[in-house]
């Protein structure tokens, strides 16, 4: 059989074809044919996957005339000739002629010994690299935390662990509500990367608010490498009349799509809830508002998605700020059937504030009253009384049983900074200025009200740049006035401030674009410093570039961002934050912070805010950092303090152009503080410890980080990567250790996977690829080095080749032949059999007579023994190899089918344990806690039998040959 592959491929419906990038598909079956996409259905997978026309990771599959095929009728034969007629091709045998829209679904793709007959042989260097390459890629698909490595991330446990938690659920239906700053985000991507690689999620719908569309879309290829299409209303018009099915959410199988898209046409609506999703992710839910009397549109958009996706992740505040009815609304979405009606969810939730508080008990290890034993016992009735006394004394074990049976700790994570461990100490620091001599009071008075109405013109109702916001306005504005800095002190505290700290680094925040470049061009004027700026109006890749400049040891001290650059960026290298002005919003503020104070943090945080008396923002900084706390702490549910006190700091605001009635603020600043306690104290009181215990386990993060450490740390994915770039020509040049640059300029096949022409930089290293995000970071989930071994294993590459032994051991026969053989179970991706059974590699080294020798001449020891040997030796004596190879492939099959008995055993025990196991446990929970659904245990079960079932029917298909000549030279 060949491939063929065309850069403008004819496609016909019946063709057959394979991905080059999935393979274990297996073989693709061309369903429906446009001017733009290609359909293929993949039969045996039950997956379906849509193509561009142009230049598809696609190979034709195309038989030989004596080569032997099966077909889906049961028919197998050796084809005597093969004809093509309108694109589809017929293989015909003693006067039967099938179409290829007949294979078998586990056709055979490869014929190594027909190559090796042939004469069309491979040096040995190939063979090896495929039967690595083979061996790496089996390991990979096995590995535990498969799909958590590919991160640009840190490995932070309790991320990781919520990720793993959720990931491994038969129906992942959660609501993820850390503090902010804690990552939500990270722990949904890390969710949907290990459902998306592991094939258990092929349809993944993001749902967010329009002004974090682009964040989400960064967030996910810059940190994941993952690409989503962003359907806003016109990709939608466009893609509905490409195609003919008139649903554009039908076109793309990963979606990002905002809110406001899904409310601008009752169409839109209409087509995404019609398609069958693998997973939803919704954030900033709590906006969206649902009572008993009322929904509102948002909400009931996102309701219908919901119920028609398996899987749904939910990111929010924590739950305590929406109070018990927005609790509740977020927890219908997760679960209509289980959270029906929100009375009784009220009573029940009230019920069980008494096993939070006997939890609180158990996990501070106290004596437990006689009442309290009794309410335990109540509640851990079907537990006997043998086992219920010695389950008192492991306080462990107990709250391990009362988080699996009462509550919502199997949908809820939440983590408290309180709870964590980690953060670095805030530092902050206020710098008091005054006017200089080169700048007037009346002259700075008027820039401060310039930039105060500017920055809050929306609030006001101001006119700015001609542009008139809603309602009336008498004050005009404009802001290349409002931001002149020139002989301004701050501009004279910031460059001796930089002077000062030599080569430190200083990320440097304000609200607007206009401000970031005023504020360059000032300071350049009265300091040579390197900067870099960072705003909205920069492409993707130049953002990239100047945030690469700013990490780099001899680049930028100062990075000078507008309010755009306070969202999901990791500048945890640098130490310094100058705030040039402070946000109303607590939690922006806190995200700004954010930047910096992340757990991994080095050193202290020096929190910067140079502001002149009686200013507005002397007003805020105080009201910040005296009243509310939040900037040396971080502080719980920002935005309600922003709802209560907007209106007044504004007036304050407006009364600071002139000058700040003292009395009046400082009373306003001791209302903030009480009501800050208050909140603390309701909050603290809502804390739920079975939550808490369910959203953070420490022991069980340790094993996941370990494990990720450990394959980081393993230099076998480098070496491989290396061997397999030399392989198909791509250069390579060291930068550093573990650093490369690699560039397309020798390559001996039409592309490298995910290699750009003008090359990239990469690393292995995962704190360099933190610190320079311009750095490609490869690790085994990495699309290039998924591509790459899919590249190797999917062509004839290193499939037969011949060596010839350097010195003749007489214990051996003179005629060996290895076979390579791949054990492999074609299933549903959703049921991820790979963590069980991954394709796997078996070697057989038989000699004449059917001798085994694997045991006596391993792989490595053989390539060390043995030197490539012409093909045209073989042509001396054809008749007599092909006499000998059937015998020789026979017997290394019959010692491969006793290896594919015993480690299909072996994998259907490890699922009968994990998967029966969790079934069991399912079934148990399911008679104590309501919050198991009847869906997921079918779902548990269903899994249960259809993967030991697919494991079942593993077969070998042979990869490559290796002849091998022993004999005196």
């Amino acid at each position: 059989m060949s491939f063929g592959l065309s850069l403008a491929p004819m496609f016909k419906v019946g063709q057959r074809w394979v991905s080059e990038n999935e393979p274990e598909l297996g073989l693709g079956l061309v369903q429906e044919v446009n001017k733009f996409q290609v359909h293929l259905v993949f039969p045996r997978s039950e997956e379906r996957r849509i193509f561009a026309t142009e230049s598809p990771p696609l190979k034709r599959v195309v038989y030989k005339i004596g080569q032997k095929v099966s077909f889906n009728s049961g028919q197998s034969f050796i084809i005597e000739q093969v004809e093509e007629t309108e694109g589809l091709l017929h293989y015909l045998s003693d006067g039967t002629s099938l179409c290829e829209s007949e294979l078998a679904e586990q056709a055979n793709f490869s014929n190594p010994e027909e190559r090796l007959l042939q004469g069309q042989v491979d040096r040995s260097e190939a063979y090896a690299l495929r039967y690595e390459t083979a061996r790496a890629s089996s390991a990979a698909r096995h590995a535990p935390v498969a799909g958590f490595l590919g991160g640009r991330i840190d490995l932070i446990p309790h991320q990781l662990y919520i990720a793993h938690e959720v990931a491994a659920r038969h129906l992942p239906r959660v609501l993820l509500s850390d503090e902010v700053g804690l990552g939500k985000t990270i722990e949904a991507c890390l969710i949907l990367h290990r459902l998306a690689l592991t094939g258990r999620a092929s349809r993944i719908l993001i749902i967010v608010p329009e002004s974090l569309v682009h964040q989400w879309f960064v967030e996910l290829y810059r940190r994941f490498n993952l690409w989503f299409t962003i359907m806003d209303s016109e990709r939608c018009s466009a893609a509905t009349q490409q195609n003919a099915s008139g649903n554009p959410f039908l076109e793309e199988q990963w979606v990002l799509c905002s809110i406001e898209t899904l409310k601008a046409e009752a169409r839109w609506e209409s087509a995404i809830t019609s398609v069958e999703w693998d997973l939803c992710i919704v954030d900033e839910a709590h906006h969206y508002q649902w009572t008993p009397d009322s929904v509102s549109p948002e909400y009931r958009r996102v309701e219908a998605v919901s119920e028609k996706s398996m899987g749904l992740v939910l990111l929010t505040a924590t739950p305590e700020q929406m109070g018990i009815e927005g609790h509740f609304a977020r927890l219908r979405l997760l679960d209509k059937n289980r959270y029906p009606d929100l009375k009784a969810f009220i009573d029940e939730h009230n019920q069980y504030s008494e096993v939070a508080k006997i939890a609180d008990a158990v996990f501070a290890k106290q004596a437990l009253s006689a009442g309290e034993k009794a309410l335990l016992k109540e509640l851990l009735i079907e537990i006997p009384e043998k086992d219920f006394s010695a389950l008192l004394k492991n306080r462990d074990a107990l709250l391990e049983a009362l988080v699996d049976r009462h509550g919502t700790g199997r949908v809820i994570f939440r983590n408290t900074r309180k709870a964590l461990q980690g953060f670095p100490l805030r530092v902050v620091q206020g710098h008091a200025l005054k006017a200089n001599q080169q700048l007037s009071a009346a002259d700075l008075r008027a820039r401060l009200r310039a930039e105060f109405e500017t920055e809050h013109a929306e609030d006001l109702k101001l006119e700015v740049n001609g542009q008139l916001d809603e309602g009336s306005a008498e004050v005009k504005i404009s802001n290349e006035t409002a931001y002149t800095f020139k002989r301004d002190p701050r501009i004279e505290w910031l460059a001796d401030f930089l002077k000062g700290l030599k080569k430190e680094k200083v990320l440097l925040i304000c609200q607007s674009k206009e401000k970031v470049l005023a504020l360059q061009a000032s300071l350049l004027e009265v300091l040579k410093v390197d900067s870099a700026v960072f705003h909205e109006d920069l492409s993707l890749i130049q953002r990239d570039r100047n945030a690469a400049y700013f990490a780099d040891e001899s680049g930028a001290q100062i990075l000078l961002c507008s309010e755009i650059g306070s969202e999901g960026r990791n500048f945890q290298f640098a130490h310094h934050l100058v705030l040039f002005d402070l946000p109303l919003n607590p939690e922006l503020l806190e995200q700004r912070i954010g930047r910096l104070d992340r757990i991994g943090q080095t050193e202290s945080i020096q929190i910067h805010v140079p502001y002149f008396e009686d200013s507005w923002t002397a007003c805020l900084f105080r009201w910040h950092h005296e009243a509310l706390r939040g900037m040396a702490e971080s502080l719980k549910g920002g935005h309600l303090y922003y709802e209560r006190f907007k209106e007044r700091l504004l007036e304050f605001g407006k009364a600071c152009v002139e000058s700040v009635p003292a009395i009046e603020f400082e009373a306003f600043l001791k209302e903030s503080a009480e009501y800050r306690e208050e909140m603390e104290q309701s909050l603290a009181r809502g804390q739920d410890r079975l939550i808490a215990i369910n959203s953070f386990r420490p022991s069980r993060a340790k094993t996941i980080v370990s494990a990720i450490s450990e394959r980081d740390a393993s230099r076998e994915l480098e070496q491989l990567m290396h061997a397999l770039f030399d392989f198909f020509g791509v250069t390579v040049e060291e930068l550093e250790a573990r650093r490369y640059f690699v560039k397309p300029e020798h390559l001996y096949t039409e592309s490298f996977p995910e290699l750009p022409e003008e090359g990239l930089q990469l690393t292995y290293h995962r704190p360099s690829a933190l610190s320079r995000e311009d750095v490609a970071f490869l690790t085994w989930d990495h699309p290039m080095v998924r591509g790459a071994m899919d590249l190797m294993m999917g062509g004839d590459f290193g499939t037969a080749t011949i060596v010839r032994m350097r010195d003749f051991d007489s214990d051996l026969p003179v005629i060996l032949l290895e076979c390579i053989f791949i054990l492999e179970s074609v299933a549903p991706l959703k049921y991820h059999v790979d963590r069980f059974l991954p394709p796997s590699p078996l070697r057989r080294l038989v000699g004449i007579s059917g001798i085994d020798c694997t045991g006596r001449l391993s792989f490595n020891a053989l390539n060390e023994q043995s030197e490539d040997e012409e093909a045209f030796r073989l042509q001396e004596s054809p008749d007599l190899l092909r006499s000998l190879l059937p015998d020789l492939l026979e017997s290394a099959r019959v010692l491969a089918q006793k290896d594919q008995a015993k480690r299909i055993e072996t994998a259907k025990t490890e699922a009968k344990a994990s998967l029966g196991a969790e079934w069991q446990r399912l079934s148990e929970l399911k008679q104590v806690n309501a919050n198991v659904s009847e869906a997921e245990l079918r779902i548990a079960e269903e899994e249960l039998h259809a993967v030991i079932d697919y494991i079942g029917e593993a077969t070998l298909r042979l990869d490559s040959v290796r002849l091998v000549i022993n004999r005196p030279g």
